[in-house]
């Protein structure tokens, strides 16, 4: 890659990284279900009418859109309203691959070799020392609603890896119109008007610019230019930058939220990246002549493969 694209892939990392600290700040402004719809309207208008028309099958958008947007994000916010913190979810949510991996060989017959098995464990282990460390001090159920969203992250990447958008911006705008009345219903009913109301009213430039970096930044930005460099690269060369996402994450909310890291996290992400790179980078064993190739990992997000393969947060 070209030094010029090789910063640029390192920016996308560090956008995504970047995003999990915005959203904890995004949550002192807005309830976290009302948060991710305006999330999600703002990513589609008025990118909806600049994109084209949809490039796959109404029911993958649909699909993605009720699992990746309203499912995943859903549990990833409100997870973190209930104390998850945002460095430790930018590292936990990375056990996606490891969901992916598993639903891939459940649903398309993916049959994971000895050494993508071996990367699974070791996340899993990873995943553990993270429960334990959390457990001493954190909301053990924000903990667990951040591995429920990497579980959805992992069905929406099966059935985006399904859909095989031949554009993942267009792809992820349109999927972006699908969570924001689900989103915005639940919120009514779990959250209430009263509150929802009141964040609206009390919308000021810290809110409004933190609906504008989650939504046009992380995602209109971010996955333009992953896609434009997967254009442009292969897979194999691009997906490693997926792994510092975790690493801009804890580094960001350390210095922007003051979070500390203890020697137990620190080994939960040395397990967690470690097991995710060889779980994503490990050739999978071939069941016959109607397997899917494993590819190498994509990040989508916030904040995920390549849409047509693996996005990040």
């Amino acid at each position: 890659m070209r030094p010029a694209h090789l910063a640029l892939a390192a920016l996308v990392a560090a956008v995504w990284g970047v995003n999990f600290v915005v959203i904890e700040i995004g949550l002192d402004h807005f309830p976290p279900l009302l948060f991710s719809a305006l999330r999600f309207l703002v990513a589609a208008l008025p990118a909806v009418f600049l994109v084209g028309r949809p490039t796959v099958a109404w029911k993958w958008i649909l699909a993605v859109g009720l699992v990746l947007g309203v499912a995943k994000f859903g549990l990833l916010f409100t997870g973190m309203d209930l104390g998850a913190p945002a460095g430790l979810s930018s590292l936990v949510l990375q056990v996606q691959a490891v969901f992916t991996a598993l639903f891939a060989f459940a649903a398309l017959g993916e049959r994971p070799g000895r050494l993508k098995v071996a990367g699974m464990a070791v996340a899993l282990a990873g995943i553990g020392v993270a429960a334990a460390d959390e457990g001493g001090t954190g909301s053990l159920t924000g903990f667990a609603l951040v591995i429920g969203a990497a579980a959805c992250w992992g069905v929406s990447n099966v059935l985006t890896r399904k859909a095989s958008p031949p554009d993942a911006l267009n792809f992820m705008v349109w999927v972006s119109t699908v969570p924001v009345l689900p989103l915005l219903a639940l919120s009514l009913l779990l959250e209430g008007p009263e509150r929802d109301l009141a964040a609206l009213r009390g919308l000021d430039p810290a809110g409004a610019g933190v609906i504008v970096y989650v939504a046009w930044i992380t995602t209109v930005f971010g996955f333009g230019a992953w896609g434009w460099l997967l254009r442009r690269y292969p897979a194999s060369s691009v997906a490693p930058f997926s792994l510092l996402v975790p690493v801009f994450g804890m580094s960001s909310a350390a210095l922007f939220l003051g979070e500390g890291v203890s020697p137990a996290r620190w080994g939960a992400a040395a397990l967690l990246v470690g097991g995710v790179a060889l779980t994503s980078f490990a050739p999978g064993r071939p069941t016959g002549g109607n397997s899917v190739a494993d590819p190498a990992p994509v990040p989508v997000s916030s904040s995920g493969r390549a849409l047509s393969e693996e996005r990040p947060a």
